[in-house]
């Protein structure tokens, strides 16, 4: 049953408020992996943590922050929802090596290592050519994975997530994305990176962002689930699980500073256009409180036990970052 298993949102950019997280509570799930900073830099990042400071004191009755899973268990334990932060750039460290162990001591658990353009680490999905990674980018792997803080590749090329595969001594994720056979967008991933990642203990998260979706907005849950279906045929059950990249409630500004940051002068529209430049409308089956459950429900119709539907929907994640936090030393 739903209610027994342990429930993982692997990746969400809500606008956090009160009312939100009661609706976090009601769906039943017990951690969700939040997306701390965009393009922030070192000093930016630390306000965004004294922000969310501010909220744990105020919602102490719905939320915890998550330092390690077993703050996930006492949040399952006590009804309450664990919130776990990342970074989708690597711009929280600057160029300053040290940084990675700073942040991770402050609570970033997961950072990926570009957001769409080439970083100082690696190269993001939307640039023409990819250079793989830098040599800034295997200093940070090489201390990322000493500190315990998992690297995420979910906005990269090709060619520099397949290297940081390899580099890392230990499993990585690719929190929020789809495969290319599901939908050809420049963010989902071919067989080829998913079977890697796979091969090496790496998990990943399927997105729910209709831009990464068959149909669009219009893909039904009965849809979904034979993603998750086909992509747990090739790679086994136990490396899948659910990042929904939800960004329910947030403002055209939001959406505008995930594409553009400081970077461009010109707007850019990322995997949307002039034409259609605003929020995806978002999946009507996952877009309130039942949204996990109806796919655990569905994976189950889909002829996922449930055991396995568990596992997608959380149990997964858990096992993965329960080791992947650990400090190497």
């Amino acid at each position: 049953m739903y209610q027994q298993q342990i429930v993982i949102d692997g990746l969400q950019y809500c606008h956090w408020d009160r009312e939100y997280f009661q609706t976090l509570k009601a769906s039943g799930i017990h951690a969700v992996h939040a997306t701390l900073v965009y393009h922030e830099n070192a000093r930016e990042t630390l306000t965004r943590f004294a922000e969310w400071n501010l909220l744990f004191e105020k919602n102490a009755d719905l939320i915890i922050p998550v330092m390690s899973m077993a703050d996930v268990e006492a949040a399952k334990a006590q009804g309450k929802v664990g919130v776990l932060f990342g970074a989708q750039n690597c711009s929280p460290i600057d160029d300053e090596i040290g940084l990675v162990e700073v942040m991770r001591r402050q609570g970033l658990l997961i950072m990926q290592l570009t957001y769409n353009n080439q970083s100082l680490l690696a190269t993001g999905c939307y640039e023409q050519n990819d250079n793989g990674v830098t040599r800034f980018g295997k200093q940070v792997i090489d201390e990322m994975n000493r500190v315990g803080m998992v690297i995420d590749m979910s906005h990269s090329a090709e060619r520099s997530t397949l290297e940081a595969i390899d580099l890392s001594s230990r499993p990585i994720c690719i929190s929020h994305a789809n495969l290319t056979f599901a939908h050809d967008a420049l963010r989902n991933k071919s067989d080829t990176v998913i079977k890697a990642l796979t091969n090496r203990g790496g998990l990943l998260g399927f997105s729910l962002y209709p831009f990464h979706l068959p149909n669009g907005s219009q893909c039904s849950l009965e849809d979904f689930c034979q993603v998750v279906a086909r992509t747990a045929d090739m790679v086994g059950v136990e490396h899948l699980g659910i990042g929904s990249d939800l960004c329910l409630n947030q403002p055209q500004s939001v959406l505008e500073w995930m594409r553009n940051g400081r970077w461009s002068k010109a707007m850019d529209y990322g995997e949307g256009s002039a034409g259609n430049s605003g929020w995806p409308d978002a999946l009507p089956w996952f877009s309130g409180s039942r949204g996990m459950e109806n796919i655990y429900n569905g994976l189950i119709k889909t002829g996922f036990n449930e055991a396995e539907a568990g596992q997608i929907i959380g149990g997964n994640w858990f096992n993965f970052l329960q080791s992947g936090l650990q400090s190497a030393e």
